[in-house]
């Protein structure tokens, strides 16, 4: 990636920023010039981040680990969906659900409640209950699989998150921080770079350019996966399969999800708990 990359990005209008009086200070190092009120985005600058962002989404794509997309903003959720599908990877494109990996248990148990949603339609459960119970179910499922449905077969927690527009995704972003769980980002003039492990800075108001990096990012997983074959078929990963390794996973998920949750229960119970008085006898 290099003068390619650079003509391209500045084809799909990465480098326009927000307006001035709505840019954030951290942003200074990545602003190239002011424009008619508008901050002009360095891509010499986009162009690095987005090497170093890619050559280690590579590697964790490479471990057989999983990376999840966050983009619920119009411009670019149907784009992010599109692409990231074909790598295989879970995204979240409608709302962000709260708890989604800080309380990772109960999501997993709302995909297992799909599970058992299709299992009832295949074994017949379904010819003995009434149509209004039959519909109630059917749209339960509905509204399970657009919040849920991209993340059915994430069955621990992912490894790293891509996420576009920091600002709109700062719950997705708080959640994984407090799990130490790595964060890449597209990130604007408007927010905080320092608030992700891997900021991409560039406009991610504009679907080109988000097309443009996603689309980077992905190839990147690809070469990874690619690598990763490679490296099986030399007998270099071992693979440990388990007849039970799937709930092995979810318990392991399950653990650690409820033991960060606890840390969120604990430390709200110490802010609001009422301070003890220490009464000195006279």
């Amino acid at each position: 990636m290099s003068t390619k990359t650079f003509n391209e990005l500045l084809e799909s209008g990465a480098h326009f920023g927000h307006l001035k009086r709505k840019w954030n200070p951290a942003m200074a190092p990545y602003i190239y010039a002011e424009k008619n009120g508008i901050h002009i985005i360095d891509l010499n600058k986009t162009v690095v981040k987005i090497d170093e962002a890619a050559a280690a989404i590579k590697q964790i794509a490479r471990s057989g680990k999983k990376i999840l997309f966050v983009a619920t903003k119009k411009q670019a959720k149907d784009i992010v969906a599109a692409k990231v599908k074909e790598v295989g990877m879970p995204y979240v494109t409608e709302r962000w659900p709260g708890g989604m990996l800080t309380n990772f248990a109960t999501i997993r148990k709302a995909v297992r409640k799909m599970g058992q949603i299709d299992k009832m339609a295949i074994d017949g459960t379904f010819d003995n209950i009434s149509k209004k119970e039959k519909l109630q179910i059917t749209r339960e499922r509905a509204k399970l699989e657009i919040n849920l449905g991209s993340v059915a077969d994430l069955t621990r927690l992912p490894s790293a998150l891509f996420i576009v527009d920091i600002s709109k995704e700062h719950i997705a972003v708080a959640e994984a921080k407090r799990l130490n769980i790595p964060t890449f980002a597209i990130v604007d003039t408007n927010s905080n770079p320092n608030f992700v492990d891997y900021a991409i800075p560039a406009n991610d108001d504009s679907s080109s350019s988000v097309a443009y990096i996603v689309d980077l990012i992905c190839k990147a997983i690809n070469e990874g996966l690619g690598d990763r074959k490679m490296d099986k078929e030399a007998g270099l990963v071992e693979e440990k399969e388990s007849k039970n390794s799937k709930e092995e996973a979810e318990e392991l998920a399950e653990g650690i999800t409820v033991k960060g949750a606890k840390a969120v229960e604990d430390e709200a119970a110490r802010k609001t708990a009422p301070r003890k008085r220490t009464v000195v006898k006279k």
